[in-house]
């Protein structure tokens, strides 16, 4: 069984399904990922961020350079240390959260039409302990190292 290439179609499809339908708000590329997570944690700092969707951070600063000059997000210095940048919404940002959340919420219950509370519990369950397994990986390829095959 394809496992990966069936978890593969599906976020493809989502995510070119929800770059279709954002264009007319000036996001692409996956950039709604980033301002979701940014208005779900206002004040996170980019590399906190790039680690909760899984990118590197040249990944991310891209995408938070292109939703910073689209007025969707904003940089503040921390109070405590100068260096540290924290990312918030703008009102931009806030206002068009809500269509992305109902996006989100749409395909979800499109994605697990038909299937029992159980099943979606062992779904999520399974799915959270396949991602904790290729955290690992992630984290170990990230700093440099190579896997055995």
């Amino acid at each position: 069984m394809e496992i990966l290439r069936e978890i593969g179609m599906i976020a493809r499809a989502l995510d070119s399904i929800s770059n279709i339908e954002f264009k007319e708000y000036d996001l692409t590329k996956g950039q709604y990922l980033y301002l979701v997570r940014i208005c779900e944690n206002p004040g996170i700092i980019q590399e906190k961020l790039a680690e909760m969707i899984k990118v590197d951070r040249t990944t991310a600063a891209r995408a938070i350079i292109k939703l910073e000059m689209n007025g969707f997000i904003l940089k503040k210095e921390d109070t405590n240390n100068k260096k540290i940048k924290k990312l918030f919404p703008t009102e931009k940002g806030e206002n068009v959260y809500p269509s992305i959340k109902r996006e989100h919420d749409y395909s979800t219950s499109v994605a697990l039409e038909g299937l029992s509370e159980s099943e979606v519990k062992t779904v999520f369950n399974l799915l959270a302990r396949i991602r904790s397994n290729i955290e690992k990986d992630w984290e170990y390829v990230k700093k440099g190292n190579e896997r055995n095959y």
